[in-house]
This record gives C-alpha cells, structure tokens and sequence, in this order.
C-alpha cells in the first residue's frame, strides 16, 4: 500500500510551498488508495513554536486535507536518530570530527579565493586515537560526519524527472548528521539523518516533494543503504515561481496560507490552484475542480519539470467562480462577520441580509470585497467625480426632485420592483428626461457614483431601511 507523509516544520505558519507540496501527497494518496501522514519535523528547538504547528494543522483542515493516523513528532524519537548514528559510527561509516569553525571558516574563505564550490575536505576523516586525544584534551567537541566516497554514483528514477544521477563528489564532502558534543556524547541529529530513519519507521513508500531537495535526496539514498532501510520512491515537484521566475520567498508579499485567507481566498479555490501549479489536468477536464475529482485522476506523469509561475490573474479567476457559486447562507457566513468587525449595526430582518448577500454575491472576486460593495448599505457614501458630474447633468436634479415628491407623497417601502419601475416613469415624465437620466441620477443619490449593483434591488434595500429618501434630498440642497 502507498503511504506517503507530509513532514512541515514548525517554525513559522504553514507556506504555500508546503502546502502545495501536502495537496500532491494528498491527491496521490486518495489516488491510489493508500495511507497520508503527517510528520512535525520540530527538532529546530530554538524556532519551532507550538502555534506553528497549530497554524499548519489548522491551515491543512481548512484546505480539506486530511490525515489517516496521529502525527508523528520527530522530536519524541530523538533516541531512535541517535542509535542510527551510533551504528554508523560502529560500523566506520560516520566519524567525529573536531574541526573548529574557524577552521571551517578559513578552509571555505581559501576555496572561495581559488573559485572552488565550497565543501568539506574531509581533514578528519582519518584521525589516529592519539589524535582524537589530542583534540579531546584541547576541549574540542566534535559533530559526526557521514562518510560519503566522491566516487559513488548515486541513481534513482524519479516519477517526475525520470532517470537522476549524482556523483558523491557533487555532494559537499562528508556530511554532518549530528551537531557538536563532547566526545562521549552524540549531540542533535541533523535533517538529513533524521528524515531517513523517521520515513523507514512509518514505511514510507513515496516520498513527494519540492525540487530544493534532489541534493538531500542523494545524500539520503546514501543513508538508506548505510543503514539498511528500505529505499522509497521519490518524486520532486517543480518550484513555484514568482512572475521574475524565482522561487516565490517572503519578498513576494504574500507566501502563507494565512495570507491568503486574509485577503479573502476562499479554501476551495487555493487548493484548486495550487494543484495546478505544476499539474495538468487531463484532456475534457475543467481547470476548475474540488480535491476530491482531482483524486480521482492525479498522476505524476502529468506533473511538469519546468518551475510553475504563480498567475494572480488565474487564482482570481479561480475565486471568483468559487464564490458566484456560493449559496445566501455560505455568503452571509462568511460577509456578516466581516460586517460585524466594522461595527456597522445590522438590520434585525434576517431577509434584508440574505437579499444584501444576494447582491453583492455575484461581483466578488474576494470575500474581503463585500467589505467595500457592502459600505454604501451600512453608511452614506460621499458623491465621488462621476456621480456629481452625473447630478449636474441637464435635468437631473428636477428628475429627482420629481422623484422625491412622488416618494413622499406615497413612500416606496421596497417591496414591489414594478412600484419603482412606475415612480421612475413617472419622475422623468415630470422633469422632461429620459428614463436613463433619472436612473443615472438616483445611482448617484444612492451610492454616490455610477457603478454598482442593481439599481432597483439597491434601492428596494435602502428603501426598507427609510434610508433613500434621505440620501436624494442631499443632491438637492
């Protein structure tokens, strides 16, 4: 059976990168009926913190990513890391190695001047006893390499890159998997180690995730056949890119999930778009789809090599659909809150909210704009260029002035659409305009310029809070 993981590290909130990456281990796993796992890498003692992990938690829920066992904490299976580099150092693979870091400091410094790739010379690979005495006796304290020969050819096929080579020789030199301790001591593993031996002990099949990692990915398949594990199969999923064609980063303003959902992306469209980042949908299929039909066909044989550029114009589309689709009560969850937080007072008639979000609904983009699309319903917008350019138009004034005596006359309650049909016959027969012209004008009188939602659903709303006479007699004073 496929069992794949998704192993984030708690030391900031979940990233789209992640994310991206837990959507195609999680497509993958449904796909093929298999196992998805989760994985808190929290050996960072300094910045994992309990509320990253709980934001990243969190943020998979809400995408609709679900797990099928407890997460497993790395930090809790510290002993079993350090046994594996105990039997690496009994069996001569790993070595301690009491380089000080000045010492690293000026090799790297001498490389860089004879425009060599940096790497590790290996200086203490071969240490007498008498050596590791001396250095022991000096208080040196010492991290533990892997031995890893620049001979070795390391191959695997990859379900997105196909066949991979690397030559030990491209990989740094000995690799540390266990930060400096005293010389009886083993002190933290390191990533590289632990990541190894934590995917054996779950019986990880696959391995899916970002291309950063095909350089960890040799080093690993080294450990794997030191330690006598099983190997599983990888896949590196092409990175996501900003519109430069670099790697998106924090420069880019928005990377978090958090991010998102603030701005006003809705779950749905995010996890729709961040599995396009990278996959094809096959031919006859939307670009538009839930998780679950995306399950339904995902492969890796449709996941690109090249980089995925992140596409506002795309995700925007994306959320736009998602939200034109949302039913009153999805709406009115998610725009009455918002409301509230801008301490605007809500009319007790639920009716008046439920029409209000049917409005508005159809002219989001984000959830956030029914912030802004809303602002007119709850306080008396200023008149901006458009609308007092409108209200100097020839005639427009007495065709609301003619409006205005026929409402008070007989006040509109809102209710009939047909009612205000007639009053706007009627006012623009008085004041000699077309029609056009009055409705023109009583847009402007309602929100203060010429674009907005329906004018009569507009006006039956304010009309029902006592609210549009008010508003039309300022454009007359």
């Amino acid at each position: 059976m496929v069992r794949v993981r998704l192993a984030p590290s708690p030391t900031g909130t979940l990233h789209i990168g992640t994310a991206r990456t837990a959507v195609f281990n999680w497509l993958y796993a449904r796909y093929q009926k298999g196992t998805f796992l989760l994985r808190i890498e929290d050996t960072d003692k300094e910045r994992s913190k309990p509320e990253f992990t709980a934001n990243i938690l969190e943020g998979l829920s809400w995408l609709g990513i679900d797990w099928d066992e407890d997460p497993l904490i790395q930090s809790e299976r510290i002993e079993e890391h350090r046994s594996a580099i105990q039997t690496l150092l009994e069996r001569g693979l790993a070595y301690r190695c009491y380089a000080s870091e000045d010492e690293l400091t000026s090799m790297r410094d001498n490389q860089k001047a004879a425009n060599q790739a940096p790497r590790y010379d290996n200086r203490h690979r071969n240490l007498t006893p008498e050596q590791e005495s001396a250095f022991q006796a000096e208080g040196r304290e010492a991290v533990v390499r892997f031995r890893i020969d620049d001979d070795a050819c390391i191959q695997w096929k990859d379900l997105v890159r196909g066949a991979m080579q690397w030559r030990g020789a491209d990989l740094g030199g000995d690799m540390v998997i266990a930060r400096r301790a005293p010389a009886d001591q083993i002190g933290d593993p390191l990533y590289n180690l632990v990541v190894v031996v934590d995917d054996a002990a779950m019986e990880i099949t696959h391995v899916i995730r970002g291309e950063d990692h095909i350089a960890n990915t040799a080093k690993q398949l080294l450990l794997y056949e030191a330690l006598g594990l099983p190997q599983p199969v990888f896949a590196h999923a092409p990175l996501i890119l900003n519109a430069d064609g670099r790697k998106l980063s924090k420069r880019d303003g928005v990377t978090s999930i958090n991010d998102f959902r603030e701005l006003g992306y809705t779950a749905e469209a995010i996890a729709n778009y961040m599995t396009l980042l990278g996959w094809s949908v096959p031919e006859g299929m939307d670009e538009r789809f839930t998780l679950k039909q995306a399950a339904e066909v995902f492969s890796f044989d449709r996941v690109n090599k090249a980089g995925a550029r992140f596409d506002w114009d795309k995700l925007n589309w994306l959320n736009a659909q998602v939200l034109h689709d949302w039913t009153t009560p999805q709406l009115k969850e998610a725009l009455e809150p918002l409301w509230l937080a801008q301490s605007w007072s809500l009319p007790d008639d639920p009716s008046w909210i439920d029409d209000l979000c049917q409005l508005l609904g159809p002219s989001l983009t984000l959830i956030q704009d029914g912030v802004e699309q809303a602002r007119p319903f709850f306080t008396e917008p200023p008149l901006e260029a458009d609308g007092e350019q409108q209200l100097n138009q020839d005639g427009a004034k007495a065709a609301l002035s003619a409006l205005l005596g026929g409402l008070e006359q007989s006040p509109w309650d809102g209710a009939d659409p047909a009612q205000a049909q007639a009053y706007l016959g009627a006012a623009a027969k008085s004041a000699g305009v077309k029609k056009g012209v009055i409705m023109k004008s009583l847009r402007a009188a309602l929100l203060g310029k010429l674009q907005g939602p329906d004018l009569i659903t507009t006006w039956s709303l304010l009309a029902r809070l006592g609210d549009d006479r008010a508003r039309i007699k300022r454009c007359l004073s």
